[in-house]
């Protein structure tokens, strides 16, 4: 059974978090990710992060946007 919290996707501002979601498959969290850049892109010091928790529960950074970001 897919693990219905394996990746997530956080939305923050201003360093603060604005909402989250959690998927059990990629490429439906990358969807979302490229969804929520183009719907959230406009709020103030917006940024997107698509994480992925693995089995050590360490979640490592897949995509964020805007990509620059360190």
């Amino acid at each position: 059974m897919d693990d219905p919290e394996h990746y997530r996707l956080t939305l923050t501002s201003d360093g603060a978090v604005v909402m989250q979601d959690w998927w059990p498959d990629r490429a439906i969290g990358e969807r979302k990710f490229l969804s929520w850049i183009g719907s959230y892109s406009a709020v103030a010091d917006a940024r997107i992060v698509l994480t992925e928790r693995g089995d050590d529960g360490e979640e490592r950074v897949l995509q964020r946007w805007p990509s620059d970001e360190a």
